[in-house]
């Protein structure tokens, strides 16, 4: 008995072996816990930031600093974008007139001048809500400098949202 291999399969069966291992060895489009990053090709996020507390302030902005450096979200198709928008009492934060804080406030906000410039290097926006910055009586000059000014803060984070970027709000 003669045998006969069939010359398409002879070349489909190499090609399709091939793809199955690529896909298998392929990093799952998802790495990490999160089932809410299934189906999501990039994250951009925008920051509404209104609290004032210097005694909270470094915590919460580890837990920001952490959404656009965790390897789940750099996983992803598209790098991260993020944006901070200070507003309301959280101004006082990123001036350099500590006037109001005690010593350990003021090491607070010190600490957080240096994770500011930092984010900036990263990549990341900022931006302060200049009608804040003059209801609360803080000095426009004494803003940190890698922090933009915008007229109305709340027009920025309806403009993002606009753009697609989800609003985490911290107050």
């Amino acid at each position: 008995m003669k045998s006969y291999t069939n010359p398409i399969s002879s070349f489909l069966f190499p090609l399709v072996a091939a793809a199955f291992l690529v896909a298998a060895s392929a990093p799952p489009a998802v790495s990490g816990d999160y089932a809410a990053l299934d189906g999501v090709d990039g994250v951009k996020a925008v920051f509404d930031v209104s609290s004032g507390s210097a005694e909270t302030i470094n915590i919460v902005f580890g837990a920001v600093r952490n959404v656009y450096e965790d390897p789940s979200v750099n996983g992803l198709a598209k790098p991260p974008k993020a944006v901070v928008v200070f507003h309301g009492p959280a101004v006082k934060l990123i001036s350099t007139d500590t006037t109001g804080f005690n010593d350990s406030q003021k090491e607070a906000v010190a600490e957080f001048a240096d994770t500011i410039r930092q984010m900036k290097e990263e990549g990341v926006s900022c931006e302060v809500c200049m009608y804040a910055v003059k209801v609360l009586g803080v000095d426009p000059a004494t803003i940190l400098p890698e922090i933009d000014k915008v007229g109305n803060g709340f027009i920025s984070v309806v403009g993002y949202q606009a753009k697609g970027y989800s609003v985490v709000t911290i107050n």
